[in-house]
């Protein structure tokens, strides 16, 4: 029996009103400042409602961001969504097929690699920046997608959730598969993973968003503008002197930057969510 409590149930609503309004305000606001002129944008107080330069702003923002060296907003938007999907793609092959490794095959030294890899969890990019951008150099990959994804593509975190996934595997799922002749590439394609299918849309609606929104590497990595993606070619855009500044054209690149993850999020939602609160397959 469940007991209605009508006082604890507005309370809870009105959390979650205000939750929502706190989050969703800065959203509102970029996409106001988008449909306004720069010079209604500077001039406070800026207005809380849309502006009639909607089709002028977003119809100038692909025109707009020529001023970063001729490269469109296309261009841009492309970059960013070729480094997001091989991030997540590359960082989901790996992990899934790591822990593949680890948990089914038996050789000397499996956990000390296991741990190996998790202890890189306490090796961000950001610690291991020289090195690697050597190699980058080195390997001649500056300015390419590869440079851009290669050094972002393992995971540890990835390689440890499936692995725990892996260990609730049945043996006698594993046994069965053996008798009826599977080999282990053939047990991995058929079983584990259809099985892996939630798991692997939630890893990816949070590596996709981890790779579109990358910043301190394609700034290091890249200095053609051409291979800009659009977070580096937003900040391009940044004068120092506000009056240089097409604010009214970067809030609406602003928006479309924001669309494409957004995108992903409401298309997997279901996925995403089952992927992450699902503990039996």
């Amino acid at each position: 029996m469940i007991e209605r409590r009508p006082l604890g149930a507005l309370l809870a609503h009105f959390i979650l009103i205000v939750g929502i309004v706190i989050v969703a305000f800065p959203i509102y606001y970029t996409f106001v400042a988008s449909t306004l002129t720069t010079q209604q944008i500077m001039a406070p107080p800026m207005p809380l409602v849309p502006g009639g330069h909607f089709i002028e702003n977003y119809g100038g923002a692909f025109a707009g961001v020529a001023t970063i060296g001729g490269v469109g907003v296309d261009r841009l938007l492309l970059n960013t969504l070729v480094v997001a999907l091989a991030i997540a793609c590359g960082k989901i092959v790996i992990s899934i097929l790591s822990a593949f490794a680890i948990v089914f095959f038996s050789f000397p030294g499996r956990m000390f690699f296991f741990w190996m890899i998790f202890i890189t969890l306490m090796l961000p990019v950001e610690v291991r920046i020289l090195p690697t951008y050597q190699v980058i150099v080195d390997l001649g990959l500056i300015d390419t997608y590869t440079g851009l994804t290669l050094p972002l593509m393992a995971s540890a975190t990835a390689t440890f959730l499936f692995r725990q996934f892996f260990l609730t595997i049945p043996d006698e799922l594993v046994e069965a598969a053996r008798i009826d002749g599977a080999g282990p590439m053939r047990f991995f394609r058929d079983i584990l993973l259809p099985l892996s299918y939630t798991n692997i849309a939630a890893l990816f609606v949070i590596l996709f968003i981890y790779g579109w929104t990358q910043y301190l590497w394609p700034l290091l990595i890249t200095n053609d503008n051409n291979m800009n993606t659009i977070i580096i070619g937003l900040r391009k855009m940044i004068s120092f002197v506000d009056a240089d500044t097409q604010w009214n054209l970067i809030m609406a690149i602003t928006i479309l930057a924001m669309l494409p993850p957004i995108a992903v999020v409401v298309f997997m939602q279901r996925w995403f969510v089952k992927g992450l609160v699902e503990t039996e397959k």
